[in-house]
């Protein structure tokens, strides 16, 4: 690789590990991904040019998602499976409120309802994105939408917890195991192996759903695991937020700016909905509040499983309800747009 694009990547890092030092040393919620992803939105909306490290967002999945996967013990497992009906309400619920919320962003902004709808999907960015080419929306408007949307779920939504005093109410805990460099390996292997042929199968997210998915099923049936270390999550929050921070540019601001308003005041509507599915299910199961708001946040997986986790907030109830709704917003959001379309044009 040359040194010009050496420069910008070294840049990202260097901003980025610092902002997450910062952010620990001052005690802040998630400092490892809310100090380096609001460190670098500034620095690309005043005009620097950095760009991620090639692979980096695959490698910080990778690791999140093992450090997650070892939540998953034989006990937990089947607690997951007991409380299944609330997580498919719950990822419902949250796809209606991603169809809602797109009603206001259309007026607001003044877009198509097709760009509206996929830009308010509470999927991932990238696969919405190809969804909106696939179905006339305009992919910049969804992509500007849903970078915005991860970075403010990820800077509020754990402030807004840690504030109301939720935190480090979690009863599950990871499996007590040692570090054991050589386990770790053959469990490293065994992930990226997940990875690749998930994505050699063309299935979405495939870095973080197939080592996670090989990790959960490891440790549902007692394999033994070595624990993740702290510094190897820290990095992997780094390079997921390097991969966020730098898709914000400054001509998002010149080109687009009543969308941008009009995207972050529906992502401050999704977050009140999402909300409000929240406290409904916390009151008629008897969900912890906190695991309620975070299995509702309308963030990324990676990002919002990672929240739970350093906050201690119930890892594997929060990582399974993302999971699930990841599913199934992928497999609802076309048959959706296209049922919505056909009556339109009727």
């Amino acid at each position: 690789m040359s040194f010009p694009l050496l420069m910008p990547i070294a840049g990202a890092l260097t901003a980025a590990t610092g902002a997450g030092v910062v952010c620990a040393w001052l005690g802040t919620p998630l400092p490892w991904m809310i100090g380096p992803l609001v460190a670098l939105a500034v620095l690309q909306f005043s005009g620097t040019k950095l760009r991620a490290p090639p692979l980096g967002r695959e490698a910080g999945q990778l690791f999140i998602a093992m450090a997650l996967g070892l939540y998953f013990s034989p006990a937990v497992a089947r607690e997951v499976l007991v409380h299944a009906p609330i997580l498919a309400a719950l990822a419902i619920g949250v796809f209606l409120v991603g169809v809602a919320s797109s009603a206001f962003l259309a007026w607001a902004a003044g877009v198509d309802r097709a760009t509206a709808y996929f830009a308010s999907a509470i999927g991932g960015a990238s696969e919405m994105v190809t969804l909106a080419e696939r179905n006339g929306a305009k992919p910049d408007r969804v992509a500007i939408a849903h970078s915005l949307r991860i970075l403010v779920v990820v800077t509020s939504v754990p402030v807004a917890i840690t504030v109301l005093g939720q935190t480090g109410t979690d009863d599950y805990q990871p499996i007590a195991a040692p570090f054991e460099p050589t386990t770790l390996a053959l469990h490293t292997l065994a992930a990226i192996a997940a990875g690749l042929a998930w994505k050699r199968l063309r299935l979405p997210n495939a870095f973080m759903m197939g080592p996670l998915f090989v990790t959960i099923g490891l440790a549902a049936t007692g394999a033994p695991l070595s624990t993740i270390p702290a510094w190897a999550v820290n990095a992997a929050q780094v390079l997921l937020a390097c991969n966020l921070g730098v898709r914000f540019e400054q001509r998002f601001l010149r080109e687009a700016p009543r969308f941008v308003g009009a995207a972050l005041a529906s992502i401050a509507v999704m977050i009140a909905l999402a909300a409000a599915l929240a406290i409904a299910v916390a009151l008629l199961f008897g969900v912890i509040p906190a695991t309620a708001l975070l299995s509702a946040a309308p963030g990324g997986i990676a990002e919002m499983a990672i929240t739970a986790k350093v906050l201690q907030v119930g890892v594997a109830f929060v990582t399974a309800a993302h999971v699930l709704r990841f599913v199934i917003v992928m497999l609802l959001t076309e048959p959706v747009w296209r049922f919505f379309a056909r009556r339109a044009v009727r």
